[in-house]
């Protein structure tokens, strides 16, 4: 899952974070982005922080969705947006992350606070799924027609 293949540019972005090791939340999110009219584009699990970047930078993706199921969001969704706000290319792109960001099983508006004050557009702690698809939907690009 770890390459871009296709004839459209996607217009979203989807990823794990380099220690999840889950798929299944990856291929919903695809399916879902899929069904509202996007090209998307899943790098898949455990990639590493430089990868999503270097595809970052190579598909220029409207949003860029990061999901995490283990509990390592904060940590590792902490370093990876720190990466991509680092280049200017990315500046002006939606990146959001969501799921599991805790290992404690609890809600933490802290931790929200730090990664929305690290770049993130968008937390979507684990269960926001309604929210997510408003963003998503804002987002569709339009389709020309001949």
């Amino acid at each position: 899952m770890h390459s871009i293949h296709g004839t459209e540019s996607p217009s979203v972005l989807v990823t794990g974070t380099s220690s999840d090791s889950h798929t299944w939340n990856l291929v919903f999110l695809q399916l879902l982005l899929e069904e509202m009219g996007h090209t998307v584009a899943n790098l898949g699990p455990c990639p590493p922080d430089e990868l999503v970047v270097e595809n970052a930078i190579d598909v220029q993706p409207g949003l860029i969705v990061v999901s995490s199921v283990n509990g390592h969001g904060f940590n590792d969704g902490l370093r990876l947006i720190r990466a991509l706000r680092a280049r200017p290319e990315l500046a002006l792109t939606t990146i959001v992350i969501g799921g599991k960001l805790s290992t404690d099983g609890l809600r933490n508006v802290g931790l929200v606070r730090q990664l929305t004050a690290a770049g993130y557009d968008r937390v979507f702690d684990d269960g926001d799924l309604a929210e997510f698809q408003v963003l998503a939907a804002a987002r569709v690009p339009a389709r020309a027609v001949s």
